[in-house]
């Protein structure tokens, strides 16, 4: 019977898990100055000895998205110290962080469609919408 989920897979959840609650909780104390961030996404490479990190900023300025991932980049020895004394594994990943955009992108595309559809109201014809009888 074949695995639902490969090596990997498993692995990069765990990680996924593990780094959240790191970052949530140890990392916030050492850097108070970090704003709202939140993993979301691990990839792992093949052989283990890398894994990519996706964080999503709740920032709006750029300036602080940018502060705040070179503090995370200072920072991935600490939480990767960390990490090794979670997880049973004979090496841990390298961490590589990196910054996820989606949720955000998905917020604008989300708007940008929600102004269209309201302005095609807007340029409906009021007449359309009477009953004929």
């Amino acid at each position: 019977m074949a695995r639902e989920f490969s090596r990997t897979d498993r692995v990069g959840q765990q990680i996924h898990k593990e780094v959240a609650s790191i970052l949530q909780h140890e990392f916030k104390h050492r850097e108070p100055m970090v704003g709202m961030i939140t993993v979301s996404g691990v990839e792992v490479s093949r052989d283990l000895a890398h894994a990519k990190v996706f964080i999503t900023f709740y920032e709006s300025e750029e300036e602080k998205v940018k502060h705040d991932l070179e503090k995370l980049q200072d920072a991935k020895g600490f939480v990767r110290g960390i990490l090794g004394k979670r997880v049973r594994m004979r090496k841990v990943p390298d961490l590589h962080f990196f910054r996820d955009g989606s949720i955000l992108e998905g917020a604008r595309i989300s708007e940008l469609v929600n102004k269209a559809v309201a302005s095609d109201k807007a340029k409906q014809d009021p007449n359309d919408n009477k009953d004929n009888t």
